[in-house]
């Protein structure tokens, strides 16, 4: 009777310490498992920018996020087989032109968050006596026969390689990086030389130089465009949460420039972010779907 008395209490015990552990995992306590989402994006400023903005605003939304950098065309390859959920800075109708021609039947334009105000071109310092690529050749010599570009995947690279097509011009185009570019234009400014390079707006440097875009009568480089979001198709479905906030995410050129000026200037990239949220809460709180 006495060990019969013993093995009822030892499972009464055991049936005690599960029923503990099992409130443990399952009480208040807890924590639900973050929700996933990639951001795929190119090392350009206004990604950047973009990316580490969006990275926070879906952080607050209780999501765990990964950023992917990857060039021009494996990032909308990635969107079109669903490698990543989104990015926030496709530059449509001109520059992806031929990544949205190769890709974007398997791809899923959520919508225009900077429309209208994106332009690329080429870009020259304003006290450069030429205001248009026609007038180019007359003066090579004063550019070094160069045309200063970034990454060689870079949408803007191949238009530009069009534009010498189309304009015969005898220069060189030269890839290089966004920083790459940047340095090279910073030095020729601070010389007082002449340089041309491969440029876009927004971008910071706009506001830190006095610059122009050279007319372009061919339309080379296409005209106004829109920055936007693109998603991997499914995701709509799969997490209606993170394409609402896809859906409501706009803001304007000067809002994407101020976050590029301060990380340009030395401030980290989050702490860059952080402060643009941090000044514009009503318009983080819309695309959060709290106003």
């Amino acid at each position: 009777m006495v060990q019969k008395t013993k093995s009822i209490l030892a499972l009464t015990g055991i049936v005690l310490v599960l029923c503990l552990i099992s409130a443990g995992c399952t009480g208040t306590g807890a924590t639900e498992p973050k929700k996933q989402i990639s951001i795929g994006y190119v090392t350009w400023d206004c990604a950047i920018a973009s990316t580490n903005v969006m990275k926070q605003v879906f952080e607050e939304a209780g999501y765990d996020v990964r950023p992917v950098a990857v060039d021009a065309g494996p990032l909308f390859q990635a969107l079109s087989r669903g490698d990543v959920d989104f990015t926030t800075t496709g530059w449509l109708p001109h520059t992806h032109a031929h990544y949205w021609e190769q890709y974007g039947s398997r791809i899923d334009y959520v919508n225009e968050n900077i429309p209208g105000a994106a332009r690329i071109g080429l870009v020259v310092p304003a006290y450069v006596t030429i205001d248009s690529i026609e007038e180019m050749n007359g003066v090579a010599d004063r550019f070094g026969g160069r045309i200063v570009g970034i990454e060689p995947g870079a949408g803007v690279m191949a238009r530009t390689e069009q534009a010498i097509e189309e304009y015969g011009l005898d220069y060189a185009l030269v890839a290089s990086s966004s920083a790459g570019m940047a340095a090279e234009l910073r030095t020729a400014i601070s010389n007082e030389q002449w340089v041309a390079v491969t440029g876009w707006s927004p971008h910071w440097k706009f506001g830190r130089y006095d610059l122009k875009f050279l007319d372009d009568p061919k339309g080379a480089y296409g005209g106004a465009e829109d920055i936007v979001t693109l998603a991997r198709q499914g995701l709509a479905a799969d997490d209606p949460e993170a394409y609402g906030i896809l859906s409501r995410f706009e803001w304007t050129g000067e809002d994407i420039a101020s976050v590029m000026t301060d990380i340009e200037g030395g401030m980290p990239e989050g702490e860059a972010a952080k402060k643009w949220i941090d000044a514009n809460r009503d318009r983080v709180d819309a695309w959060l779907g709290k106003a």
